[in-house]
């Protein structure tokens, strides 16, 4: 193996780089996307009004740790004593814990799907949660937003979770935390991509949109292995044109078991 390519946005990419470097694994940091601010304007403005007025709801679900990060970026309105956070993943779930503490808030306000799950997503959240929901219940979602025709598998899930909400009688609110803007190769990359689509590398994708921003620029032929963690980037990865992709959760320690898979089976 010459090189694990980690296409997070940064600064998750540079944790994961370290993190993998420590364990012996070749990584190197290549963001597919940028998270930024929402754009001026009526969504910048939503998000301006839920920092607050949060406290008025009964749950707040966070997609992704970058969500998280970007809602509690700026002063927000004193916590409740009973307000439940909703998070898909162990990723988003730290991050929460790391924005709630200053406010007060313990790690028990937290709900995420279990560590033996299959997988950690909104469908796996959604049988921890379900029992809060009534109707009347007051749920605001924070997510990001893109440019993109597809989005993430977050999206999908999401989305799903929603309805389910919705279904259960809950009165369901969104915003916009975040924008991702892809960061697809250019001119200057061509012979760095050249020589990461072998197949002595791993390409470790966590966003479909991460995938999506290689379209047009992935070399025909191209034999390099791609670790998924989540089945529905892993079809986006065979829809490029990797041909050997490996799934896994989102976690350093499932990240580390496919690549020992994929190394324990190369030549």
């Amino acid at each position: 193996m010459e090189r694990v390519i980690v296409t997070r946005p940064e600064p998750e990419a540079g944790r994961w780089v370290a993190s993998l470097r420590e364990r012996g694994w070749p990584a190197e940091a290549w963001p597919l996307l940028r998270i930024a601010e929402p754009p001026e304007g009526p969504a910048l403005e939503r998000l301006r009004t839920w920092r607050a007025a949060w406290p008025k709801q009964d749950a707040l679900m966070f997609v992704s740790s970058a969500a998280a990060q970007r809602f509690f970026a700026e002063p927000v309105a004193p916590p409740n004593a009973h307000t439940r956070f909703w998070a898909p993943g162990p990723g988003t779930a730290r991050a929460l814990a790391q924005a709630l503490w200053p406010l007060g808030v313990g790690e028990d306000r937290i709900d995420t799907p279990p560590p033996a799950a299959e997988q950690f997503d909104s469908e796996h959240l959604w049988p921890v949660v379900r029992t809060q929901l009534a109707p009347g219940r007051r749920v605001l979602v924070v997510r990001g937003t893109s440019g993109a025709a597809e989005g993430d598998p977050s999206g999908q899930g999401r989305d799903w979770l929603i309805e389910q909400c919705r279904a259960a009688g809950a009165e369901v609110e969104a915003c916009v935390a975040y924008r991702r803007e892809r960061r697809p190769p250019g001119e200057a990359d061509r012979e760095r991509l050249r020589a990461a689509s072998g197949p002595a590398t791993v390409w470790l994708f966590s966003s479909s949109e991460a995938v999506q921003a290689l379209q047009g620029h992935w070399p025909a032929g191209a034999r390099a292995v791609a670790l998924a963690t989540h089945p529905r980037i892993a079809e986006a990865a065979l829809a490029l044109g990797f041909t050997r992709v490996i799934r896994c959760r989102p976690t350093l320690a499932d990240v580390g078991r496919g690549l020992e898979s994929w190394a324990s089976a190369s030549p």
